[in-house]
């Protein structure tokens, strides 16, 4: 994206121009700061690996522990959460498939039961509880029918979130086992419980049946810490394990803590859907092994690595900063084609008025002049003299108001260049109103100009300030509704003269006005363009005064367009 000769002479006449202009400093600048800040922070890192030990320690620790650490953990999880759901999704499935009735006698239930061990290795007993926490039906090794669950902390778990999978715990039954329990709605605010009981030495077989090494222990715990399986180096089963519960995590994570005066890494993830965390240590020492070995490769690495990103930093930010003023450029060639089209829209509008406007006296005239024809034939003297007078006196107003009007028109279209002209601001008002009149008296609102300056007068370029105040005139229809008011004020004060419009309209927020005069952006969603009052703005600036804004939203705004009163030159 290249700017050519002939382009470039155009943008040295855009008032953007000077801006880059004085900025080439800036480009070298910029770019030697993100030479340095990317040198500094890309290479930092690797300076920082120079610390070769811990560096060679972590990578050791990666090649030769953690990965297959990770992967037998995360294994190992994976055969417990699908052990698990495929015996709570039977549970479930049996639940929606079996009425109560059935359910709640004991030779049905009996038979569920047994096709569940057959099916699915593990359950022990199955039992119906009501919804008041009875087992009114039970079938398995214990005489638990008829005992009562109401007051049992899972038993409300269950009804609150329609289904448990419980902790490691004796019970009734007097051994280590969980249990899964799945609600099922009745109707009519009622409903029962299936719940079933699988034996712990399952998920101790699972976990054993895995090829674990002889240093490595592997264990389960809930979320108290409480162990729910045997743990080589940790105790039996339903014991306080002596560590701290490791945080939350969706994977399988690995830290290094110390334990017994041993340093360990220990590998965790949590189970799904239930309380239990898996647990997998190992004694950090026979990590120890590859080291010395990889300390020469990082010492080439971090070579190799220091030249390719010192030479593809400055080439990135030569290329980089070369765009951003190439960019700039194009954008001020692009902002000058705006504003022309702006211009030529605005004249548009006008246009389009005007000729609404020109139709009504056009129309008085042609029926006044077919009357004179008509009083004419039928006339013999000139007894109709006054009468015809009276038309003839009405068919000029007409033709002179269309005079006014066209002449209007070409005032403001013709002012393609800057001009100064010794301006009275209170008659341009009135002029730019009237292009707009239509609008005030079909919407029914109205307008007032209150003039505090006895002598309103400016010395500055007509045709833009005509701009300026048509732009926020239709601004300010826009934000009002049918029926509402503009007022305008005219004031003076050490050489600087204020024209404030203000409406009662629905206002802008303190966000909105912080981006109201950025190109493009607009309140109005898909009716505006994003370019009335940047350009507003651009026009202002280069008459030398300013536009200040305040508004509150439902309230209305005040926009001051702030000019001086004396302006020999217009800034270009």
């Amino acid at each position: 994206m290249k700017i050519n000769r002939k382009e470039l002479e155009e943008l040295k006449e855009s008032e953007h121009f000077e801006f880059i202009q004085n900025n080439g400093t800036r480009y070298s600048n910029l770019f030697k700061i993100i030479v340095v800040v990317t040198i500094l922070v890309a290479v930092a890192p690797l300076i920082v690996m120079a610390l070769v030990y811990i560096y060679q320690y972590q990578k050791a620790f990666k090649q030769d522990i953690l990965y297959p650490l990770n992967s037998q953990t995360t294994n190992i999880a994976s055969t417990l959460n699908s052990f698990i759901e495929e015996r709570y999704a039977a549970l479930k499935f049996i639940s929606k498939e079996k009425p109560f009735d059935e359910m709640s006698k004991k030779e049905n239930l009996s038979s569920v039961l047994r096709h569940l061990k057959e099916s699915f290795n593990g359950y022990i007993d199955l039992g119906v509880i009501d919804s008041k926490g009875n087992q009114i039906s039970y079938v398995g090794p214990y005489n638990l029918e008829g005992k009562s669950y109401s007051e049992q902390m899972w038993f409300n778990e269950t009804v609150i979130k329609g289904d448990y999978i419980s902790d490691v715990f004796m019970g009734y039954r007097g051994l280590p086992h969980f249990t899964l329990a799945v609600v099922k709605e009745l109707g009519n605010n009622d409903f029962y419980i299936l719940r079933a009981t699988i034996s712990s030495d399952k998920l101790y077989s699972l976990i054993s049946y895995q090829k674990i090494l002889s240093a490595n222990d592997v264990f389960l715990i809930n979320k108290s810490g409480i162990l729910q399986t045997p743990s080589k180096f940790n105790g039996e089963i339903l014991t306080q394990w002596s560590m701290p519960v490791p945080s939350y995590t969706s994977d399988t994570e690995i830290i290094e803590t110390n334990h017994n005066n041993k340093s360990f890494f220990l590998a965790y993830t949590y189970i799904q859907n239930s309380s239990f965390i898996l647990i997998e240590m190992i004694e950090s020492e026979s990590v120890m092994s590859n080291w010395r070995s990889t300390r020469n490769n990082l010492i080439i690495f971090l070579s190799l690595s220091t030249v390719l990103i010192v030479i593809v930093i400055f080439w990135g930010s030569y290329r980089m900063v070369n765009y951003i003023r190439e960019y700039e450029f194009k954008m001020i060639k692009f902002l000058r084609e705006v504003s022309y089209t702006n211009k030529l829209a605005t004249i548009g509008r006008l246009a389009a008025g005007v000729s609404h406007e020109i139709n009504n006296p056009l129309a008085i005239i042609n029926e006044n002049a077919g009357i004179i024809k008509d009083i004419l034939q039928i006339s013999k003297n000139f007894d109709e003299k006054e009468k015809i007078i009276r038309y003839t006196t009405s068919i000029v107003n007409a033709v002179e108001r269309c005079s006014r009007i066209t002449h209007r028109l070409l005032g403001f279209a013709k002012r393609m260049d800057t001009q100064i002209d010794t301006i009275n601001v209170k008659d341009l008002i009135n002029e730019v109103i009237s292009f707009i009149d239509k609008e005030l008296q079909h919407r029914s609102i109205s307008i007032n100009i209150d003039s505090y300056s006895e002598s309103p007068i400016i010395k500055s370029d007509k045709g833009q300030i005509q701009q300026v105040l048509l732009n926020l005139l239709n601004n300010a229809l826009d934000a009002v509704n049918d029926g509402g008011s503009i007022e305008i004020k005219i004031s003076k004060k050490e050489g600087k003269m204020k024209i404030a419009c203000k409406d009662n309209g629905i206002g802008i927020s303190k966000e909105e006005i912080q981006k109201i005069f950025d190109p493009f952006y607009s309140s109005k969603r898909e009716k505006g363009t994003g370019l009335g009052l940047f350009i507003t703005y651009g026009i202002v600036q280069k008459l030398g005064g300013n536009i200040e804004v305040e508004s509150l939203p439902g309230v209305g705004s005040v926009f001051t367009v702030i000019l001086p009163v004396e302006n020999h030159k217009i800034k270009e």
